[in-house]
């Protein structure tokens, strides 16, 4: 029996037609989506889903909303937690599905909220206001968090604050959900970093800096008291040749840790990279047009030969089918309109 999956895409809806969640029935052979439903809620800026698939999470104005996924792929709202601040950004969770994290672009606080049993947002049990100047007045002169995520062995929590050009690297207490300050990445000045992500045998992780446009490789090592990142690389996310205004978006890594891919708004195109799975370094392969504007975020396929690029400014979600050996993305069949998508995530359907 062929496992069946359903795509959510997270859209704003402060203009455009789009009501927060769309849901998608997936096309899996042919790498396509098609909207069934949409699921009313504000303005949802980013979406995760917890390890077990389970549960589905959104960063909404009112702070976090918690989604069962239910067998025929529809969600069923389990309730929505505020986090004592700006609307977030960035969300993700631990492996237990015990905590959730969440970060705050706008207030610069990394805020951690319990997650109970039933798979809804508990209470808050830490909350940081990060603290420091940037370097460029009105885009990064104050903290504004950008990606919260734990390392592969959930030892740390990793900070990213492209306001201040720094990871700030915490010790993640799971019995009560706290928080210390162990450690500080600092980035180049102006280097804005957005996201990151780890290799699948957590050796590796890889930090997208928004501004400058690159891809920064550490090796990672937590077995010590402290945690240990280690300057690798700086790979360009654009084309040799660009030389206009762009932005890193958006980061993935296939399944078997053999590629990565990223986004780039401005240039308007997604970047392949092989990765050497020893060293961790990657090696840019081709960097191609979305055919559409401001590429959010990015979706890589379960099966891992296809893509979707969620572009807000044109209101669509484009599709492609990735080519391996020619290390290319080829288009592949009609684009779907949806207003400022955002984020989006395919998730198994659970059979019972």
């Amino acid at each position: 029996m062929s496992q069946n999956y359903t795509a959510y895409i997270g859209s704003y809806t402060f203009h455009g037609s789009s009501q927060g969640i769309a849901v998608c029935d997936v096309d899996m052979e042919n790498g396509q989506m098609t909207v069934r439903s949409e699921v009313p809620v504000n303005n949802a800026a980013y979406l995760t889903v917890s390890a077990d698939k389970r549960f589905l999470y959104a960063v909404v104005d009112e702070g976090i909303a918690a989604f069962r996924v239910l067998s025929n792929g529809n969600l069923r709202h389990l309730n929505t937690a505020g986090i004592k601040g700006m609307r977030g950004c960035y969300v993700s969770t631990d492996k237990r599905n015990r905590y959730i994290f969440v970060a705050g672009y706008h207030d610069g606080k990394a805020t951690v909220l319990r997650l109970n049993q039933d798979g809804s947002v508990g209470d808050i049990t830490a909350e940081i206001y990060d603290r420091g100047v940037g370097s460029v007045a009105e885009r990064n002169f104050r903290p504004h968090i950008t990606c919260v995520r734990l390392t592969p062995d959930e030892k740390f929590l990793c900070v990213a604050d492209p306001g201040i050009d720094q990871v700030k690297i915490y010790r993640f207490n799971h019995e009560d959900g706290s928080l210390r300050m162990v450690d500080i990445i600092r980035c180049e000045l102006e280097s804005a970093p957005r996201h990151l992500g780890f290799s699948p045998d957590g050796r590796h992780m890889y930090l997208l800096s928004e501004l400058k446009n690159y891809i920064t490789t550490y090796d990672y090592n937590g077995e010590g008291s402290h945690p240990e990142f280690k300057f690798k690389q700086l790979v360009s996310t654009l084309p040799k040749k660009y030389n206009e205004i762009s932005a890193a978006c958006a980061i993935r890594m296939s399944r078997d840790g053999k590629y990565v891919f990223c986004s780039n708004a401005g240039d308007d195109s997604v970047g392949i990279f092989s990765r050497d799975e020893e060293s961790g370094l990657l090696y840019q392969e081709s960097v191609l047009p979305i055919s559409g504007e401001y590429p959010k975020d990015i979706i890589l396929f379960p099966d891992g030969r296809h893509l979707a690029s969620l572009n807000q400014d044109s209101n669509s979600v484009t599709f492609f089918k990735i080519d391996y050996e020619k290390e290319v993305l080829m288009m592949h069949g009609a684009p779907i309109r949806l207003d400022s998508p955002n984020s989006g995530v395919i998730v198994p359907l659970p059979e019972n």
